[in-house]
């Protein structure tokens, strides 16, 4: 299982700045000294181009992000100071979902240790997002020729918006999100499909739900390859999510999409998306059992043959 990784994620903040960088090193750190990885390889993403991020955001936002152009109220609606390594960094996470979605196509499940960047819109970034690098991934494989259509099951507490309105009006991509209602962004696009949970919605009534929603899209839309957006901000602990998952739910969550979706032979390219849990081991710990999942769930059978 291929694993993308670039330093460059950990992006340095102003002092006080609640985004939860360490999670990525120690992630990275974490998944090393385990002994189930000694069959993956981490690999360095390339960081996407003008003309690939061109496919998901017009081109004068693209030319203007990159420049250092961005207003005050821009910035500040993306979350990030402006600086070059923020710019690189937004160009490697996508380039890591790019690889992830090329490496999932040849082993069945590849992982960003990064994305998820579900807020940036056709033309701008909001929420700790810049660039949608599931939607520039999916449109990159799409013009390669590597697949027709995909599918994204975003399970961050968060809806995500900037991929509805990327994906909308086109049939060769269907969005769905399952998140909760009462939280940001409160101006919420729409979804092919969205499951709207009440604050405080526990693992029983989450899972029942999310495993409602994929036997729904199984009926309508059969997809070549799916982005799963793993996020860790449904737990219950999360400053920024409040619904009530516990680590055993989100565990179970992401078993029941991981063997959806291997027992119908579809790749899956994984994004680690958003988790801010006061403590970040608590985020590193939902964040590796994904992967850990995921690693168990496509090499607990012999048939690891994706379709075609």
């Amino acid at each position: 299982m291929d694993l993308y990784y670039s330093d460059i994620f950990e992006l340095p903040l102003p002092p006080g700045h609640r985004f939860p960088m360490a999670k990525y090193r120690l992630l990275r750190e974490r998944l090393a000294a385990s002994d189930w990885t000694g069959n993956c390889r981490f690999l360095i993403p390339e960081a996407a181009s003008d003309e690939q991020l061109a496919l998901a955001h017009s081109a004068e936002y693209i030319r203007r992000a990159s420049s250092g152009e961005l207003s005050d109220v821009e910035q500040r609606r993306i979350g990030f100071p402006w600086s070059e390594r923020m710019i690189e960094r937004s160009r490697r996470s996508s380039g890591a979902s790019i690889g992830a979605a090329r490496s999932a196509l040849q082993d069945g499940v590849a992982v960003n240790l990064a994305g998820g960047t579900h807020h940036a819109n056709w033309d701008g970034g909001q929420g700790y997002c810049v660039f949608n690098d599931v939607c520039v991934a999916a449109r990159v494989l799409q013009l390669e020729g590597a697949i027709q259509r995909a599918l994204f099951v975003d399970c961050d507490v968060h809806q995500g918006n900037g991929t509805a309105a990327i994906a909308a009006g086109d049939p060769t991509l269907y969005s769905f999100s399952i998140h909760c209602v009462k939280n940001y962004p409160f101006r919420k696009a729409t979804s092919d499909l969205d499951i709207d949970l009440a604050p405080g919605t526990g693992d029983g009534e989450y899972l029942e739900e999310l495993e409602r929603a994929l036997r729904k899209i199984d009926l309508v839309f059969e997809p070549d390859l799916v982005f799963f957006l793993a996020g860790a901000d449904p737990f219950e602990h999360d400053r920024l999510g409040h619904l009530r998952l516990s680590k055993s739910g989100l565990r179970q969550r992401d078993q029941l999409v991981l063997d959806f979706y291997r027992e119908r032979r579809i790749p899956i390219a994984i994004s680690m998306a958003g988790g801010y849990a006061p403590d970040v081991n608590d985020i590193v710990d939902i964040h590796y059992g994904t992967i850990e999942t995921a690693w168990r769930s496509w090499n607990s059978d012999s048939r690891r043959i994706v379709k075609q």
